[in-house]
Order: structure tokens, then sequence, then C-alpha cells
């Protein structure tokens, strides 16, 4: 009898809940969807809590508002959605207040949803929680745990994430060798809430084949660099895993021999790669849209690279700009499903997100239109973290994550600096209340 009495009470507070999710209506903006669609408008997208309720086109009457709805007079912009950097690193090392201010940053930029690829998991989860309950102003989090050979663990990185525990020995940063239990391994990875494991170096292939049909099997994804080392990117694509970083290390494909290990990897062959498509990397790229793996290209960290050998002319990077968007240019030819990540940040001084210098990569070097460059930073972003997302596209039923602008980025992919508004869940952060002077001493790294 208590029982029942306190499941009645609880479901008259739910349905009060329900109906009390405002309404707010969103009016005659210019819509581009994310799904590489042309724009189109004036457009008026309904929310309802944190979800889109309904989209309507012109003077079409699609619903009577209730009378406490808001309306939002959105005529002269355009509206997008929320962007998605499919690639950053949050807590290597834990910094929570360099995190914030990272993540403060992005979600004022339009970005309202990112992968974090591996890191300090401890702090990584509370920064997801606090961002999913609102207690930070952050994009919303999916994170990776991690999985490699045991020698990639001398790296100091593992060691810098793993304090007070064994590098390599914890649930979310395992070494594997034949001997693991992989159904072990990936129970626990999946006991840290990660959406993901992430195959990163130092496993031969039929070990990362192995990771991945444990993880499938299980019910969690699988983000990987694009070769493991000793794997080739042949066998990390055959191996079925959901997601593949890095553009260029496909380029070891044809390298002879390839690297055995991931510290002792030499720079890509560009004279086997050779001039134009290499046939080679076609028959990847086939194999890669016919599996629905989305390739994670990362032109942001080749341009630092290049950045950092023309200090030092010393230094060979392992790969350039030119051979990272020649390959990007021929996955987006060949129907591969790319994803917008930059595996770094913007200067600190900058007052935009890196993730805008990774698009405006992708179009100035990468023959990407600005319509492509925004569909890899939302349905490709998406698809990079799910199989079945609720974001990424501004449809009925999807989250309402959105990025209003002056400027029409469709045009110029520049004009994502004229954000005036982001919506996550529902919730709406105009770009006029956030300075990006007040956190500039927290994004700056010891």
């Amino acid at each position: 009898m208590i029982k029942s009495a306190a499941l009645a009470v609880f479901a008259l507070l739910s349905a009060a809940a329900a109906q009390a999710e405002p309404y707010v209506l969103y009016k005659d903006a210019i819509l581009i969807d994310g799904t590489g669609a042309p724009p189109k408008g004036p457009a008026t997208i309904l929310v309802k809590g944190e979800r889109i309720e309904r989209v309507w086109f012109g003077n079409e009457l699609a619903f009577k508002l209730p009378p406490d709805s808001k309306v939002v007079d959105a005529a002269g912009l355009y509206v997008l959605p929320g962007l998605i950097n499919s690639h950053e690193h949050l807590a290597t090392p834990p910094n929570r207040p360099f995190a914030e201010a990272q993540l403060k940053r992005d979600l004022y930029g339009g970005v309202t949803g990112q992968r974090d690829m591996a890191d300090d998991l401890r702090q990584v989860a509370d920064l997801a929680r606090a961002s999913r309950v609102g207690e930070i102003p952050a994009p919303d989090i999916h994170y990776a745990a991690l999985m490699a050979g045991p020698d990639f663990f001398k790296d100091p990185r593992t060691h810098a994430v793993s304090a007070g525990a064994t590098p390599g020995r914890t649930p979310w940063m395992q070494a594997i060798d034949a001997r693991t239990d992989l159904r072990t391994a990936v129970t626990l990875a999946r006991g840290t809430s990660a959406s993901a494991i992430k195959v990163y170096a130092d496993l031969p292939g039929a070990r990362v084949k192995a990771i991945v049909a444990e993880a499938h099997r299980q019910g969690i994804l699988v983000w990987a660099h694009a070769a493991v080392f000793p794997a080739k990117p042949s066998e990390v694509i055959a191996s079925g895993a959901d997601a593949l970083s890095h553009v260029c290390m496909l380029a070891y494909e044809v390298s002879d021999p390839v690297p055995g290990a991931y510290h002792d990897r030499a720079p890509v062959d560009e004279a086997r790669l050779g001039q134009g498509d290499n046939p080679v990397i076609g028959k990847l790229l086939g194999q890669m849209k016919a599996k629905g793996t989305v390739l994670d290209a990362t032109l942001f960290v080749y341009e630092g690279l290049d950045r950092r050998a023309a200090a030092n002319p010393k230094a060979k990077p392992y790969c350039t700009l030119a051979v990272a968007a020649r390959l990007t240019d021929q996955a987006r030819r060949a129907g591969v499903t790319i994803s917008a990540g930059t595996d770094g940040f913007s200067p600190p001084e900058d007052p935009y997100p890196g993730l805008y210098q990774e698009l405006e990569l992708l179009v100035k070097t990468a023959g990407f239109t600005p319509l492509q460059a925004i569909q890899a930073a939302t349905e490709g972003g998406a698809k990079s973290i799910t199989r079945d997302p609720d974001f990424g596209t501004i449809a009925p039923g999807k989250l309402a994550n959105l990025m209003f602008t002056a400027k029409d980025p469709s045009a110029d992919i520049g004009a994502l600096r004229t954000v005036v508004l982001t919506v996550k869940r529902g919730v709406a952060y105009p770009r006029s209340d956030y300075d990006p002077k007040a956190d500039l001493a927290a994004r700056k790294e010891d």
C-alpha cells in the first residue's frame, strides 16, 4: 500500500514536471540542419525542455503555443546544430581550472559536444557530470578508456593520468597483452562510464580485433588510432573499430616496413605515398565507407607540427599538413564520414575554440565546402560518438543543441566567429555573457 502510494505521488510529480517544461520558440532564422543540405528558411524551431519539438518554415501554422511560452526573434540570424569537437584531451595531466576554462570557451563558441580521447577519467568523469547537471558551462563530454600494449606505459603521459595508481593497471588506462582476460578488461573500462574504448598503440592486429569483438559484445564502441603499431591501418579497419583518428596514420599502410611501436615510428614516407590519390589508401577508404567507420582527421595537429618544424628545421615532423590535407580530401571524395577534431586548443588569447581552425583548414586545404565542414562538426561528430545519435542535426526529437550566428557560415566558414547565442539541451548561453579575458590565466597550461 505504502509503495503504491509512493509510486502514485512520484507519477504525479513527474507529470507535473513534464507539464512545467517551458516552450521556447526560435523564430525566423535561416536553417543549416547539419546534414549537408543547403540553407533553408526562414525557419522556426520549437523547443520543449531539452529537445526540439517541431521545426517549420515560413508562416506555416504548426502549433498553438501555451501562453507562458517564450518567443525569441531570430530573424536575420543563421541557426545550425551545436558544434562537436571529436578530439580533445581535458586532463593530461589533470588541471581542473584549465579544463573548465577551455570548456567554457568552447560552449560560448557554439560547441555543445565533444569526445575526450582518454585522460585521467577520475577528473573527466566529474567534468562530464558537472556539465550534464549544469554546475559548469560546458559541452556534453563523451569520453574513452584507453587500452594499449604494455610498452606504451613507459610514456610519461600515462604516469600523469594515473597518479596514485600503477600506469596500465587502472580501469581507465589498461595494459593489454596475450594473458589479459579481455572480458574483465572491457568490463572494467565500461565501469568508468566511458562511451568507448580507445585503442592506442603497441598492439598487433589480432589483439586489436579481439578487443573490438569483446567491446562490441558488451555494447561499447571502439575509437582507435588509424595505425596502432605494429597493427597496420588495414588491420585496424578490418577489426571493426568504429572511428579512427589522425588521417596521416593511414599513410603507414604503404610504409616498408610498418613501424613496430608507437614511439619508434618514422616520418611518413611521402615518396612511397606518391602524388595524387594513392590506390592503396583508396582501398582502405572504400573499406571504411562500407563499414561506416568515421575518420577523425585532426588537420589542426598537422598544422601545429608544421609550425614547430618551421621554428626548428632540424626536427622533421612525422607528417605535414599538405599530406594530411591531401589524404582528407581523398577520404571526402571517397564518401567516408569525416568528423572534426583538434587534439589541441587554440591559443589562450584566442576568444574562440580551436575547432573553428580545424573547420577552416578543412575548407582551405582539403577541398571541403563550408557546408561540408559544418557537417563534419555536427552530423559527422555525432556519428564519431555513437551509432544512433540524438544530437548533431536539427530535427524533431533531437537535443536542442543550437548555434546562432549573425553571418552565413555556409558561405564563409569564418562567419562562425559571429556567434551570438549557443543553446545546449534547451539552455541559452548568449555570447554577450562571455568575457574571454576573465579565464585567460586558467587557459594557459602550466
